[in-house]
């Protein structure tokens, strides 16, 4: 049967992939993935991890399969060609060019935002290549606090976003996102949202789970309250299953669907 899916875009943790199950990726999913690539089916894993960290968890998850796309650390995009990722330069360049921008405007505020947090609260502080202040917190409480602090100086940076995902946030362009990263890659093959399956569990995931960007939407059990309301308020799908078990319930009951509507046209 042939999928109105044409491409699936999913979170990697907790989505895909979940840490201590063994397979970390559920063989189901993996066999409906192998069989949609088969029917020319794209994928593309959308994560905030960068790639070294997402290389060696794929790595210890023993797939068959290899997604089509990177989207990592929830803007950069690559493609596969042959056992290699390549950098989409063109995207890659204008993403990085941008923050870099908007990152000039952040520097001269950054000490007193450290010093704040640091006031307040028990939290891991540090700058990587992708923002020049990451936090680790204490838990999801300080996070929320943290992050409304954060959020209201952003306010302050025209294109300045927070990106949260658990106790974890950073700072990011708000043009680009897994969402918007998600709709270059759907206009590269030539598709629509029309014919987008994406699946994801946390805050940083949201920005793709829109119809601008996916038809189908779909979330795990473990999915936060957030993600899971905002699936359903989209008349996605949320399963009763967690992580990547949830994904392949997700996408039986929407491939079920294609398959029902076929035969009612063939009736």
């Amino acid at each position: 049967m042939s999928s109105a899916i044409r491409l699936v875009s999913t979170d990697f943790d907790g989505t895909l992939f979940a840490e201590f199950e063994s397979p970390p990726v559920p063989v189901e999913l993996e066999v409906q993935i192998e069989r949609l690539q088969a029917q020319g089916v794209s994928w593309v894993i959308n994560t905030g991890r960068d790639m070294s960290s997402l290389m060696e968890a794929l790595g210890r998850s023993r797939l068959r399969v290899q997604p089509d796309f990177l989207v990592l650390v929830e803007r950069e995009i690559y493609t596969r060609e042959g056992t290699r990722y390549v950098a989409l330069e063109e995207w890659n360049h204008r993403c990085h060019a941008e923050h870099e921008l908007i990152f000039q405007l952040v520097r001269p505020g950054l000490e007193s935002l450290v010093l704040w947090i640091q006031e307040h609260f028990d939290a891991t502080l540090y700058d990587d290549p992708f923002s020049p202040l990451c936090l680790i917190a204490r838990d999801n409480e300080d996070a929320e606090k943290i992050v409304a602090h954060l959020e209201a100086f952003a306010k302050t940076v025209p294109m300045l976003t927070v990106v949260r995902n658990d106790v974890y946030a950073r700072f990011s362009h708000q043009d680009f996102n897994k969402g918007t990263a998600l709709a270059h890659i759907t206009k590269r093959l030539g598709l629509t949202p029309k014919s987008v399956f994406a699946a994801g569990d946390h805050l940083n995931d949201l920005p793709m789970l829109r119809r601008r960007y996916a038809h189908f939407l779909a979330a795990p059990a473990n999915a936060i309250e957030e993600v899971r309301s905002a699936v359903l308020r989209q008349q996605g799908y949320v399963s009763h299953q967690p992580c990547g078990k949830g994904v392949a319930r997700a996408l039986e009951f929407f491939l079920e669907i294609k398959g029902a509507k076929i035969k009612q046209k063939e009736g």
